[in-house]
């Protein structure tokens, strides 16, 4: 089985690097070669992001690993995921940012539970690290109540059908929580890890400490992503939870 990685960057020179190297370290390169596809997908940088990508390129080529960098201006995070979706070579995708990064042995965790399951779309559990220094885990679970706080996207590895047949819609800031409640609504096969493979830096666009963005977030979240897929009226007051968890959480 072929895994491509997606980054998407946009003047990410602070925190590319240990992206990159969390890719790189991933045990299944050793033990799998030419099972991995690494694409940087990046909006025009005007600061070293890709530079510092192309350091990296003979280590991946050393390691028998496909590595691609492509470099010019999107539509914003979701059309930038979009060009990597349908650049992409491998059975089954991950999109990590390009300030969050793996644990070493994620990809190997994601082999074999594709191998294992059968599944059509993975997610597991990851470690939110607070500004301050702090972590703690969220965990990954399926119940039928739907809440983004059991879904972690960089942990999700989706096969490359569905991706490529049900592209972001581009709509909002939330896309990647939408497709995911596409994908249930749809009734693929979701299968869910209690395994740390991720990290993710808090304090990004989803976190911004206003009450003008959360009430956009809210709308965001309410309009394109649940009553898009048809879920109930009711899901309001989750997104307004969500924001209330958030600056609850960031303090």
């Amino acid at each position: 089985m072929k895994i491509s990685v997606i980054t998407v960057a946009y003047n990410s020179e602070r925190t590319i690097a240990r992206t990159i190297e969390s890719v790189l370290g991933q045990t299944c390169i050793e033990k799998y070669p030419d099972t991995l596809e690494y694409l940087i997908i990046d909006g025009a940088s005007s600061d070293r992001t890709v530079e510092i990508a192309k350091d990296y390129r003979e280590l991946f080529e050393g390691k028998r690993a496909e590595y691609r960098i492509l470099s010019e201006p999107d539509g914003g995070i979701y059309d930038a995921m979009n060009k990597g979706i349908r650049l992409a070579s491998g059975d089954v995708i991950g999109i990590l940012n390009s300030d969050d990064w793996y644990e070493e042995d994620t990809l190997e965790t994601v082999i074999h539970t594709f191998e294992k399951t059968d599944c059509d779309l993975m997610f597991a559990d990851i470690r939110m690290h607070r500004e301050d220094g702090s972590t703690f885990i969220k965990k990954a679970r399926q119940r039928s109540f739907q809440t983004s706080r059991d879904w972690n996207h960089p942990t999700t590895f989706v096969k490359a059908g569905l991706y490529k047949e049900y592209p972001f819609r581009n709509l909002g800031i939330h896309d990647d929580y939408g497709f995911y409640l596409q994908m249930r609504k749809l009734g693929v096969r979701i299968v869910t890890v209690n395994k740390v493979l991720a990290d993710f830096r808090m304090g990004g666009a989803s976190n911004h400490r206003s009450f003008k963005e959360a009430l956009r977030r809210i709308k965001d979240r309410y309009l394109y992503c649940y009553r898009i897929n048809g879920y109930s009226r009711w899901y309001l007051l989750e997104c307004v939870a969500i924001e209330l968890g958030k600056m609850v959480l960031a303090g």
